[in-house]
């Protein structure tokens, strides 16, 4: 390569980079600034050439122009390149913060001829770090319980049952409404108990079919049935020396519910196809939305069972019952997709406040957190109006009355799911997402209530 290529190669290098460069004489007067200069600072190369470097106000600089001395600058007396974090002052008065990377030029004799220093624009970086540090103290807060954010008096004193029933080794059913937060309570009893040293494990037996779920609870032994290729272990034999969470309970079929008895009972089971029994031990958290004792009337729950794993009772009142949280909630998801999707939407307008407060929340947090994910896709705004309300919200007719716990108005319930099904123009998985339910629980729930499987809204 010749020089004149090399000279053009460099200057297309200096033209071009992200990093603002510029060019001091031994007297700190700026001789040259590449475009991205001009960016950064907010001047003209015109105004930046032949002004002393001081124009940008460097916080972190000690530069002295004087009659007598001369120019002096520590650069020039060490001589040692420097990389620092600093603030200067744009043309247009804003502070921005930088990182500054700066030598000395010296010719072959060691005397100063000038200096070069890049730098860096950090304003996006520090925006992040300051959203992450809100973040953070957002969910270190206060008003927050392992995960569960609250300052209702009815969510305080679940707080308070929670770091009892913690210490105890006794068997837990959670009771709530799909999306009121059952996992992150049997999370926060394990942390805070004696096992938390143990695994915690989760199976959600909803999600699945009987001979699955049997496989899933206890291990296969290679060869146990099509497709067992290994022996495998099951969750209660992962589980040992922890807990194990059975989420949604009451979907476990009744032939089911005798080996999860035994294994309570006896502390052992055998794996599918083996006769050998395992010795396992574990502390059952468990989780229903369902009215257990109604099902045990209906015999679809063993009342044996019931008895072993009903020792702690918990129960998580809905979002409806709690209203009181939702503008802390409100803040916090704000917060949470402010960060995620680099939106600056702030806040939500009072007519907007006035659906959501009106509002059944049947899916309950869960739900209201895919409400507002979804008014950060259609908001171009920095405030969430009405119009940016999922039409499941904006639609309802006003907030039910509180009913008793556990027990579904099965009519209320048809015409949640209907509309949910005529809205996603019959698309399952939408369908739940607006309900705020899984799309396993959905099924259940159109079976439950005779919806067909072919509706389409």
């Amino acid at each position: 390569m010749n020089h004149h290529n090399v000279v053009g190669f460099w200057k297309t290098v200096v033209d071009t980079m992200m990093d603002g460069l510029i060019v001091v004489d031994a007297d700190g007067m700026i001789v040259a600034v590449n475009p991205a200069t001009e960016e950064i600072t907010g001047y003209s190369r015109d105004e930046l050439i032949g002004s002393p470097c001081t124009i940008l106000d460097c916080d972190k600089c000690t530069p002295r122009h004087s009659d007598g001395d001369g120019f002096t600058c520590d650069l020039f007396k060490t001589k040692q390149i420097e990389r620092r974090k600093c603030n200067i002052t744009r043309k247009d008065g804003l502070v921005l913060p930088a990182m500054k990377n700066a030598a000395v030029l010296v010719d072959p004799d060691g005397n100063v001829t000038g200096g070069v220093e890049t730098l860096m624009d950090l304003r996006e970086i520090v925006m992040r770090d300051e959203q992450i540090a809100r973040l953070s103290s957002a969910l270190k807060g206060k008003d927050r319980f392992h995960g569960i954010i609250a300052k209702s008096r009815i969510m305080l004193d679940v707080f308070d049952l929670i770091t009892d029933a913690a210490q105890s080794d006794a068997p837990i059913v959670i009771y709530g409404e799909s999306g009121t937060g059952k996992e992150l309570v049997a999370e926060a009893i394990h942390s805070r108990g004696k096992r938390k040293r143990g695994p915690f494990v989760k199976v959600n037996c909803a999600a699945l079919s009987e001979s699955l779920l049997e496989s899933e609870l206890f291990g296969h032994v290679k060869g146990a049935y099509t497709g067992a290729d290994r022996t495998r272990k099951g969750r209660f034999e992962q589980a040992h020396k922890g807990d194990i969470f059975l989420d949604e309970i009451g979907d476990i079929p009744l032939s089911m519910q005798v080996k999860i008895l035994r294994a309570l009972q006896e502390k052992e089971f055998e794996r599918v196809g083996d006769s050998t029994p395992v010795k396992v031990d574990v502390r059952i958290i468990s989780a229903t939305h369902q009215d257990l004792n109604e099902m045990i009337h209906r015999k679809e729950f063993r009342d044996d069972l019931f008895y072993r794993l009903n020792v702690i009772p918990i129960h998580l009142p809905p979002l409806r019952q709690r209203l009181g949280d939702l503008p802390l909630l409100l803040e916090h998801f704000l917060e949470e997709n402010r960060l995620k999707t680099g939106k600056n939407i702030i806040s939500i307008n009072n007519e907007a406040m006035e659906a959501l407060l009106a509002y059944d929340w049947p899916g309950n947090v869960r739900e209201l957190i895919n409400a507002i994910e979804y008014a950060f896709v259609v908001c171009r705004k920095g405030t969430v109006e009405k119009t940016h309300l999922p039409e499941t919200i904006v639609g309802n007719r006003g907030r039910l009355a509180p009913r008793t716990q556990g027990v579904k108005d099965r009519q209320d319930e048809l015409e949640r799911v209907l509309q949910a099904m005529r809205q996603a123009a019959g698309r399952k998985a939408e369908a739940a997402r607006l309900l705020g339910i899984s799309r396993q629980a959905l099924w259940k729930k159109m079976k439950k209530l005779g919806i067909k499987a072919d509706f389409n809204g």
